[in-house]
């Protein structure tokens, strides 16, 4: 059999490469063409682009990179069209997949959505749209397919392969002595974004909150920084961000090892994304922020396209603001400090926060790259 994938940055690659050894155990046999990132690339998948190229988020400032977009876009539609796949899996990036989805459904071809839109969320119109791009939507959630269901679009839930692949029980001492960091350190994690976008937004704040954060601990305390970082680009910029905030403490700039950094951390600052749900995963106080364009940001609240009283996906799961959230103006590097202080103040509430995040582990933890391999595979029959 023969799969086309598109996946999106590097959630997308991670999800991409766990679906193709999920189909390639059912069918040993398979092809793999599309678009990626290097764990996709290093399991066999025949390159199109790169999964980098997909990488833009925002309203507006998808409008920047649309020629080159709607260009890599068109040239995909003939090439996967004349690989002739059995099926079309777009994982993640929705506005950039379900366009090609629907292209490639026009012309035959059995189509699915790997990562739901978040349409439950914000610009509910599209699920409208949607049926006619694509057979099959694989929802992380759990509470994404009943949205789906009373649009009359198939959705299956097939649970989040992070839950598969971190441990219910976390070696936080052990991911300490990999990384070198001492027992009895107080540990802040910061992720600013996969995206140079994202850390061009956040970075600086995050460095400034960061150092605020190391200077209100008590004397003696020795404070270690743990900043994981997805290419050289962003280590970069990052770089130059950290050293204008002037932490006062050991700062650690790691190539990846997010989930490292995660199991090591008393409380972590991060940037809203699917970084929140390895850290929900990891069983870790969390602050999360985010930061899009002005425009965008304008155009979301005076159009009133955002329909959830939360915009982490902690707090989605939850049901209910259990995370501290900061969105755009709110961004400010005191106002993270201190809630970072504040999340990890109590024990007890530590404590609790960690078992309510190990019930939605279990709930998640449900083989969801082979759940998604069935379900694609019970698509083509």
């Amino acid at each position: 059999m023969k799969f086309a994938l598109v996946a999106g940055e590097a959630s997308g690659d991670t999800l991409g490469a766990a679906l193709m050894l999920a189909l390639r155990q059912r069918h040993p046999g398979a092809e793999f063409i599309g678009v990626g990132g290097p764990k996709m690339q290093a399991l066999g998948l025949t390159m199109l682009a790169h999964a980098e190229e997909l990488a833009v988020m925002g309203l507006t400032e998808v409008l920047a990179h649309l020629p080159r977009l709607l260009a890599l876009r068109s040239r995909l539609r003939r090439e996967l069209l004349a690989g002739k796949p059995d099926v079309f899996v777009g994982i993640d990036a929705p506005e950039f997949n379900l366009g090609l989805a629907r292209w490639l459904k026009r012309r035959g071809l059995k189509t699915v959505q790997y990562v739901s839109p978040q349409v439950w969320a914000w610009r509910q119109g599209r699920v409208r749209t949607m049926g006619q791009a694509v057979d099959l939507v694989l929802c992380l959630l759990p509470f994404e397919p009943d949205f789906y269901q009373a649009n009359q679009l198939r959705a299956e839930f097939v649970g989040h392969p992070l839950a598969d692949e971190i441990p219910l029980v976390i070696d936080r001492q052990g991911a300490r002595s990999a990384l070198g960091v001492p027992a009895a350190a107080k540990v802040l994690a910061v992720l600013p974004g996969s995206r140079l976008g994202e850390v061009s937004r956040l970075g600086a704040d995050f460095a400034a909150a960061a150092a605020q954060f190391v200077a209100a601990q008590a004397p003696g305390v020795r404070t270690v920084v743990l900043v994981p970082l997805v290419n050289a680009a962003i280590r970069t910029l990052f770089t130059e961000q950290a050293r204008v905030a002037a932490i006062a403490a050991e700062v650690r700039l790691l190539d990846g090892q997010a989930q490292r950094a995660l199991a090591a951390a008393d409380v972590v600052l991060v940037a809203s994304g699917t970084a929140t749900l390895e850290t929900l995963l990891c069983k870790r106080p969390m602050v999360v922020a985010y930061r899009l364009g002005a425009v965008t940001a304008f155009l979301l609240r005076r159009l009133a396209l955002v329909k959830v009283p939360y915009f982490s996906q902690p707090n989605l799961l939850l049901g209910e603001r259990r995370v501290p959230e900061f969105f755009q103006e709110q961004v400010r590097p005191a106002a993270l400090a201190a809630a970072l202080a504040q999340e990890i103040a109590d024990p007890a509430r530590v404590q609790d926060l960690e078992r309510r995040f190990l019930g939605e582990h279990q709930r998640l933890r449900c083989g969801g790259a082979e759940r998604a391999a069935a379900a694609i595979l019970k698509l083509l029959g």
